[in-house]
């Protein structure tokens, strides 16, 4: 016996396409890398969605998650080190330079996304 007054069940939640492993998410990933610059919370945001989805989505998505968790990474290193050159002035120099290369990373590996292509070598610490 059921009781008329009783409210259907509320319908699945259905996730938002971002937070699910695939090429947007990955997009949003590199996305907020780039924002990172200006916020910098993002970039930690970023990090975690990256961690989050890796080992999920197999295929060439995966070379993105190893290429943005080793973006990250060594962009923290090479912060890290330019804060300890600053001393003698040249840190400067090389905070300007990871800058550039975090932006080119991920210029890189938003074109490779748009098109549906891996990241040829997603261990390389270049391009």
């Amino acid at each position: 016996m059921t009781d008329q007054n009783t409210p259907p069940p509320p319908p699945a939640r259905q996730t938002d396409r971002w937070l699910e492993p695939g090429a947007t998410n990955v997009q949003i990933i590199y996305i907020l890398y780039l924002v990172g610059f200006v916020i910098g919370i993002t970039t930690l945001i970023g990090i975690v969605l990256a961690y989050m989805n890796r080992g999920k989505a197999g295929g060439w998505i995966e070379t993105h998650y190893t290429w943005a968790i080793r973006t990250f990474w060594i962009a923290l290193l090479g912060g890290f080190v330019s804060i300890l050159l600053m001393f003698v002035f040249i840190g400067f120099l090389l905070a300007i330079a990871v800058a550039i290369w975090v932006i080119v990373r991920c210029i890189v590996g938003l074109q490779a996304v748009s098109r549906g292509e891996p990241i040829r070598n997603p261990e390389s610490w270049m391009l």
